[in-house]
């Protein structure tokens, strides 16, 4: 096994490891460690933090872990089971009034409205865009941020459409969506 490898998987069981204590435990030497986590912070695959509590003179040692966002969740599980109680009674206008935020239509020239829902929707992971089409513009999600329960739920695709036509203040209609992570989900606005 890789180094590497190997003091991730360190990290992963301890949780949070100093170089030194790395490479004790790994029979390697605290430069070796060091270098390679190095490398690993640099990828994100590692986050250092000082040690607050260290007493003494010197640099505070510094303190290694997985990012939390490797470590993973209970995001979906959670959101499948809220879902699942809620039923028909979630009000979807005002869970995409509140993901929306804020926004006066009557205000804004359309491509300006366009841009800044572009801007809050790549802000919520949408990886989103929009494009000039022959019948309106088309606004394109590359990603969709509700994939580990959309297939359960099509209902979050009717909230994505509420959404955009709250706050472009513009008829909105679907018209495809990913499947199974390829393609994209594509939005006319008239």
């Amino acid at each position: 096994m890789k180094t590497r490898q190997r003091i991730l998987n360190h990290l992963k069981k301890t949780r949070a490891a100093s170089a030194r204590e790395i490479a004790r435990a790994l029979d390697l030497t605290a430069p070796n460690v060091r270098h390679h986590l190095g490398v690993l912070a640099a990828d994100q695959r590692v986050e250092a933090a000082p040690n607050d509590r260290q007493a003494g003179r010197g640099r505070p040692e510094k303190y290694y872990s997985l990012p939390a966002i490797t470590l993973g969740d209970n995001l979906p599980a959670l959101a499948e089971a809220l879902l699942a109680e809620a039923g028909s009674q979630v009000n979807w206008e005002a869970i995409a009034r509140r993901l929306a935020g804020e926004s006066d239509p009557a205000q804004t020239p359309p491509s300006t409205r366009l841009r800044n829902l572009v801007g809050k929707l790549n802000s919520m992971h949408y990886q989103a865009r929009w494009e000039a089409g022959a019948e309106g513009p088309r606004i394109l999600f590359e990603r969709c941020p509700y994939a580990a329960v959309i297939d359960g739920h099509p209902e979050l695709c009717r909230m994505d459409a509420i959404l955009l036509a709250g706050y472009l203040g513009m008829e909105v209609r679907q018209l495809g969506k990913i499947e199974r992570n390829r393609g994209m989900c594509v939005f006319t606005v008239r």
